[in-house]
């Protein structure tokens, strides 16, 4: 038995039921609205888009973009490339984990995850990272800093609430 689809996946499934070929745009676009694929949809999808439940996950846990679980409130996102590794992108990444006590590519600590992206397209302006979506180009420790600050909740030295 397939489970009810939630509000969301409905719609995606009916504009692409039945065409095999959409599963990325249809898992960009529940990603994009929900923040992440829950597997109980996947049966669904599989099911609309006439694939086994396999292929669907197999392409879930293939590419790297697509989420599993929940994001955590705050993701950072920053640029492991080349362009941005040789204007300091490695010192901000151990700053982004020194202040908000996350490791790159862990656990989410304090509600805050700390993610590699390998290029922004911002290499001209590198180095570059987002947070919550949002791009910055030409991130220093103090850039981070003040991104971090004006963040409603903002997470302090050691991953400690301000």
């Amino acid at each position: 038995m397939v489970p009810t689809p939630h509000a969301t996946l409905a719609p995606l499934l009916a504009r692409h039921a039945g065409r095999a070929h959409e599963l990325l745009p249809l898992l960009h676009a529940l990603q994009d609205s929900e923040g992440y694929v829950d597997p109980a949809h996947v049966p669904a999808i599989a099911t609309a888009l006439n694939l086994s439940r396999a292929e669907v996950h197999g392409v879930i846990t293939f590419y790297h973009h697509f989420r599993s679980t929940p994001p955590a409130a705050t993701v950072v996102q920053i640029c492991r490339a080349e362009a941005c590794r040789s204007r300091d992108g490695e010192a901000l990444v151990a700053h982004v984990e020194a202040c908000t006590g996350a490791r790159i590519d862990g656990e989410p600590c304090n509600g805050v995850s700390v993610e590699s992206v390998y290029c922004l397209g911002q290499c001209a302006l590198s180095p570059a990272m987002t947070v919550n979506g949002e791009l910055y180009a030409r991130v220093t420790p103090a850039r981070f800093d003040a991104v971090l600050a004006a963040m409603p909740v903002s997470v302090g030295k050691e991953g400690r609430h301000d």
